[in-house]
């Protein structure tokens, strides 16, 4: 259907010499649908928690560094599900025709090479593409400087 600007409308509508409470009632009308349209139309957003995948390849978190990535998946979901999200992502990639080609076979390679929509239909958002590094805190502020 084509869009027409209201106001073009509301010309029309005087130009045929109807009154002009009919033509404000007609124009606010059309207003009203036309918000209502837009409304519909978009889905709500999803709320988000964020997620820091950590690589830990020998199991051991004491006294060493470490990379990982940075997720995002929606707020009511367990993070306990950031992997199987991403693996899910992966296997879906891999089964493109660009994925048989060159196909994932880690974490870092799919955050790193794997299109974002693979991940938004696994209900997943990579927010950093390359590892970061993951620092170790005590959690404490000092109180003597």
């Amino acid at each position: 259907m084509a869009k027409v600007d209201t106001e073009l409308i509301r010309l029309i509508l005087q130009r045929n010499e109807l009154d002009i409470r009919v033509v404000s009632r007609i124009m606010d009308d059309i207003e009203i649908e036309l918000k209502n349209q837009v409304d519909e139309d978009r889905p709500p957003p999803i709320k988000k928690q964020w997620c820091v995948l950590i690589s830990d390849p020998q199991g051991s978190l004491q006294g060493k560094d470490h990379t990982g990535w940075v997720v995002q998946i929606p707020e009511d979901d367990s993070p306990a599900t950031t992997q199987d999200r991403l693996i899910n992502a992966a296997y879906d990639y891999n089964a493109s025709p660009k994925g048989r080609k060159i196909p994932v076979q880690t974490i870092g390679e799919t955050c790193e090479v794997v299109p974002a929509r693979f991940f938004k239909e696994q209900g997943a958002w990579v927010k950093t593409k390359v590892p970061v590094l993951m620092l170790t805190t005590d959690n404490k502020i000092p109180t003597t400087g």
